[in-house]
């Protein structure tokens, strides 16, 4: 199945990479709308991907009529016109988390999608890395025993001379890390053990220093610029508003309990423990991404480490291309999609409502269906 794509959000930090992997996929999609605030980035995207029309206005892509696939790489608090103006006009979307900017708009898209015949697709990659699939092996083919805990580290740490970006505030931003890297956390946890979070307490906060504020420039341009620039003095500085950092405990339907902390604060660096720890009546597991190992602990004298590298892959030609045709077709899909999108962002709005209110917040109660 070909898909023509219409992108939204082309050029920046996540667009740029994704229209590599639409190129990269020539059989199943083909790049024919792309939408931008910045004109000269456009003109030059346009010729990288062969693309005839390019836009600033999001309703042009949506309107085009040889766009089927509509991709929207906006910041998370601008998916929600979009997205619902795809699905009136009958076209799949490839959608980025979190899905809209709180638990109402995620389901006001998963239910415009639900039961029309059309793809969607919501980009949790860590469910494809091969040692969180290989520790799922181990769980569900019972090595661990019963579940009793996961807990789960997740730093992202930008560099301490980084600009301020959009990613920074509240305003665009959806709760910063928790829905940044905690929706890819959340999902990869609830697609191993099978079970949704019963209830969070969380803390919650900001702990970088005001940043360097050199206007509208998203996170490339800030990386770049923070690299160039390690020790410089910016004449004005803005405080971000968006939490980089989270601390949660969590208890889940199946019994389990554990913990999470989050954050892409410059001082919590990666690395100094396993990313993802499963502990269970039998053995526990650990996987650690900076090292490329998992490792199953059955007693103090009975430790294994595989070391399992990574895969790479065109992941728009494995994954979403393949998903978006499963549910074009009206076939169930094992990908992640907009009910995802939807069960992430009400976890992360309880962690957010609990680190607000500073006591133990049930999912249910945030949830549309509930």
């Amino acid at each position: 199945m070909m898909f023509h794509a219409g992108v939204i959000g082309a050029t920046g930090y996540i667009g740029t990479p994704y229209r590599a992997e639409m190129r990269g996929a020539p059989d199943a999609a083909r790049i024919v709308a792309l939408c931008a605030r910045r004109r000269d980035r456009l003109q030059a995207a346009a010729r990288l991907d062969g693309c005839d029309f390019i836009t600033d206005d999001w309703r042009a892509v949506v309107d085009h009529p040889d766009v089927d696939l509509v991709v929207v790489l906006t910041p998370d608090r601008l998916h929600r016109e979009p997205a619902l103006a795809a699905a009136a006009a009958g076209k799949h979307l490839f959608c980025d988390k979190p899905v809209g900017a709180d638990v109402g708009e995620a389901y006001e898209i998963w239910r415009a999608y639900r039961d029309r015949g059309l793809g969607h697709y919501v980009p949790y990659w860590t469910r494809y890395e091969p040692k969180f699939r290989r520790a799922r092996e181990l769980l569900s083919g019972g090595a661990l025993g019963e579940l009793k805990a996961v807990v789960y580290r997740w730093h992202n740490p930008r560099p301490p001379s980084i600009p301020f970006t959009w990613r920074d505030d509240a305003a665009l931003s959806t709760a910063g890390s928790i829905a940044d890297v905690g929706s890819h956390a959340y999902d990869t946890v609830r697609w191993m053990i099978g079970s949704e979070a019963k209830r969070v307490v969380a803390q919650a906060g900001v702990l970088a220093p005001p940043k360097p504020d050199l206007g509208p420039i998203d996170l490339t341009e800030a990386l770049e610029w923070g690299a160039a620039n390690p020790a410089s003095a910016a004449p004005r500085t803005r405080a971000g508003t968006a939490y980089d950092y989270g601390a949660i405990i969590w208890e889940f339907h199946n019994g389990a309990v554990g913990a999470m902390l989050l954050s892409h604060a410059p001082a919590l660096r990666k690395g100094l423990a396993p990313e993802l720890e499963l502990h269970g009546s039998a053995a526990s597991v650990a996987v650690d991404r900076v090292r490329h190992t998992v490792t199953v602990m059955r007693s103090d004298d009975d430790v294994t480490v595989e070391d399992i590298p990574e895969d790479r892959v065109n992941r728009w030609s494995r994954f979403v291309l393949p998903a978006l045709a499963e549910r074009a077709a009206g076939k169930e899909s094992a990908h992640p999609g907009l009910h995802d999108g939807w069960r992430t962002q009400v976890f992360t709005e309880a962690v957010v409502a609990s680190a607000r209110r500073g006591e133990w917040v049930e999912l249910a109660e945030l949830d549309e269906e509930a």
